[in-house]
């Protein structure tokens, strides 16, 4: 019953930040010196999976461009679907690489995660770099190891999402209730694990507080790094549409934006695929139009010729809103979780308090009549530039490794 429900459920979703899988391509700025300080130190990457270049594996890139030397663990691994930086590092994968159609269904294998993380040998490793949004916070180390995790999210599905994964309206009345009993143990599994981790850093100042309602820990926020280098602004005019960049799954709620945009006879272009496109495209006009996958260099172009960006959805932390910034155009987003933390009301773009279309439709006429800055809304996403990333994790990092035992946990 949980690969049938559980699979039916995980392939409507990917994360961190699903979003999408665009092809993977090198950066076009200069990749980061190597912290040499660490040279001597052993240091084990431990990732939840890779299928994908997503929000989580962008962090990962450049942490194996800091410690080119580390070794990486992931729970499965498909070959060339991430970055050439990550594949380098000749992932070592677990139990689950080896299961039927793992590359593809490895979701329908979340009972065994936790077996199968904790049996990672990290024995003779002196720090261990874990980026957690499942299981990979969870690795087993030994005494003298210190666990540094960069937290996405505690795991969603465990927590406080569950009915967006698995409740009556996805599965089925029955089915969810059914399944309930084991997310719960998942949950309590989550938890006790956390105290395997020396010190959290998390994504979002949204995701810490999570991090100490779920695991009764601190964490310091060291936002993910974004190509603002790549993504800047040039002397494109702005159309008159809005445009969504997204997967294409329920708890986005890309139906609110196409009904908001449909309500004041807006053009609204969509970029990404998922299992919702026949449900949206059912339910859009003319209007409204579906440009699939992209390349980093078009999604750019897309990004520098909308009107403005749309985030209807509530975010961990949210990279796509970051990029359309860095390419001077404004953002209209829910004024929740992490767009909190990225978008300026009336500076870099509109906030709008509740996810009805009327409401989103009221953000996308205040974004139209009002006048921005693109140097300005630029100006807001510099904060989260690559080097900032690299300068504040490589401190976090030297921090963790010289701190006294008994002065390590945070």
């Amino acid at each position: 019953m949980l690969e049938k429900f559980m699979g039916r459920s995980f392939q409507k979703y990917d994360s961190p930040n699903p979003s999408i899988r665009f092809e993977p391509r090198e950066p076009i700025v200069t990749s980061p010196e190597p912290d040499s300080e660490l040279n001597a130190v052993r240091v084990a990457l431990v990732h939840d999976w890779l299928t994908g270049m997503r929000g989580g594996e962008k962090v990962l890139e450049v942490l194996c461009q800091l410690y080119p030397h580390a070794e990486l663990f992931t729970l499965v691994h498909k070959p060339n679907s991430v970055s050439a930086v990550i594949e380098r590092h000749q992932p070592h994968t677990s139990i689950i690489q080896s299961l039927p159609n793992a590359h593809k269904f490895y979701r329908y294998y979340l009972p065994l995660f936790p077996f199968a993380i904790e049996r990672f040998d990290l024995n003779g490793f002196d720090l261990i770099l874990s980026t957690s949004h499942c299981v990979a916070k969870a690795v087993i180390k030994t005494g003298h190891t210190r666990h540094l995790c960069y937290c996405h999210s505690p795991m969603r599905y465990a927590w406080d999402q569950y009915d967006a994964y698995f409740g009556p309206e996805r599965i089925g009345a029955l089915q969810s209730q059914l399944l309930r009993p084991f997310f719960r143990a998942l949950a309590r599994w989550d938890a006790k694990t956390s105290d395997r981790v020396d010190r959290f850093v998390a994504n979002s100042q949204h995701v810490a507080a999570r991090i100490h309602r779920y695991y009764n820990r601190q964490a310091q926020v060291i936002h993910p790094p974004v190509d603002v280098e790549f993504f800047r602004q040039d002397n494109t005019v702005p159309g008159k549409h809005f445009l969504v960049v997204s997967a294409l799954v329920p708890y986005k709620r890309i139906d609110v934006a196409i009904e908001a945009c449909q309500s004041i006879g807006a053009q609204l272009k969509i970029v990404g695929q998922g299992p919702e496109l026949n449900r949206l495209r059912n339910m859009s006009g003319d209007t409204v139009e579906f440009l699939g996958t992209c390349s980093a260099e078009v999604l750019r172009q897309h990004y520098r010729e909308a009107l403005a960006v749309l985030l209807p959805g509530e975010e961990d932390f949210g990279i796509v809103p970051v990029e359309a910034l860095a390419c001077g155009r404004p953002v209209v987003a829910l004024a929740k979780g992490g767009a909190l933390e990225t978008i300026t009301d009336g500076v870099s773009g509109v906030l709008v308090h509740d996810n009805s279309a009327s409401a989103f439709a009221d953000g996308l006429l205040r974004v139209s009549e009002h006048s921005f800055d693109s140097n300005t809304i630029r100006s807001k996403a510099l904060i989260f530039s690559t080097d900032r990333f690299i300068e504040r994790i490589r401190k976090c990092v030297r921090t963790t490794i010289e701190a006294a035992p008994e002065n390590v946990r945070c």
